[in-house]
């Protein structure tokens, strides 16, 4: 078969399908990669520019920034690759291919009573985060929609080892107004994992989950809310243990227990084919698979 150059358009494409494929915290080892077999770093670079700004902000990227650690997220995108920091009240600029921050300045922000709730939030779900996650950061975030104060709390946590041969991802984003008396949280959880020694696993699971809060003042609201939060986020951890351990037993307890001996040990295939290729060569005569 001949090989054929793509046209420029044709490599756009799939550079941008795959760089929007990586997986969290792999999206620099992409880019290298698609450098060396594209051969055209400028234009990898280029697409990878844009594509990293959307990867950043969909898996809240944490980033530091004056001793603080500020989460990348489409809430608090000013646009032009600038974003703001809604607890130290300044703006920066980010670049999504170097992984650096710059020209930081002040963002102006009105101290009314929403901004108050938002920093009441704020203060209970890092308290929480602190407690309950190895290496975990949050946000919270205000922004007007009409009349109404909408709020957005993301909560961020990732485990990178690539040296162990996986990475994995926890990010929930937790949605609601500030109306009175009562008030609908919706949140979405997303975990991400990828294992690629001998392999190349990727595992994906996400849930929504609503619930209808009081509202009285601040402080009841935001202990309320940290305790809705964590009692989603220990029914989802237990959730997705009891469906790895099931899977688990279906797959090596029923579905193999037709093909192989349930002996609880590893079975070295290559030593076997090794012994049969010998075997074979020394009988010369046919060996039944």
């Amino acid at each position: 078969c001949m090989r054929q150059e793509l046209h420029e358009p044709e490599k756009v494409s799939l550079i941008r399908g795959l760089l929007r494929q990586s997986p969290p915290g792999e999206f620099g080892q992409v880019v290298q990669d698609l450098s060396a077999l594209v051969q055209d770093d400028k234009l990898v670079r280029q697409e990878a520019a844009h594509v990293g700004a959307c990867h950043n902000k969909n898996n809240f990227t944490p980033i530091q920034i004056n001793r603080r650690t500020v989460l990348l997220t489409h809430y608090n995108d000013l646009g032009g690759n600038r974003f703001f920091d809604p607890q130290d009240k300044f703006s920066f600029e980010f670049d999504h291919l170097r992984g650096v921050t710059s020209k930081p300045q002040l963002h102006g922000v009105m101290l009314d009573e929403g901004e108050l709730w938002r920093e009441a939030l704020h203060k209970g779900l890092k308290a929480y985060v602190s407690c309950h996650f190895p290496v975990g950061n949050c946000c919270v975030f205000k922004n007007s929609l009409g009349k109404r104060q909408m709020f957005v709390a993301c909560i961020e946590a990732h485990q990178y080892q690539p040296s162990n041969h996986w990475n994995s991802l926890w990010k929930s984003d937790w949605t609601f107004a500030l109306t009175p008396f009562t008030t609908q949280v919706t949140g979405i959880f997303l975990l991400q994992i990828h294992y690629f020694r001998d392999s190349n696993l990727h595992v994906t699971v996400s849930k929504s989950v609503s619930e209808t809060l009081n509202v009285i003042d601040q402080s009841q609201f935001a202990t309320d809310f940290v305790k809705f939060v964590k009692a989603e986020d220990t029914k989802f951890h237990i959730a997705i243990l009891e469906n790895i351990q099931a899977l688990s037993d279906d797959v090596w307890g029923k579905n193999l227990r037709r093909k192989l001996p349930v002996t609880h040990t590893f079975m070295n295939w290559n030593k076997l084919l090794n012994d049969q290729h010998l075997n074979t060569h020394v009988s010369n005569t046919e060996v039944p698979p």
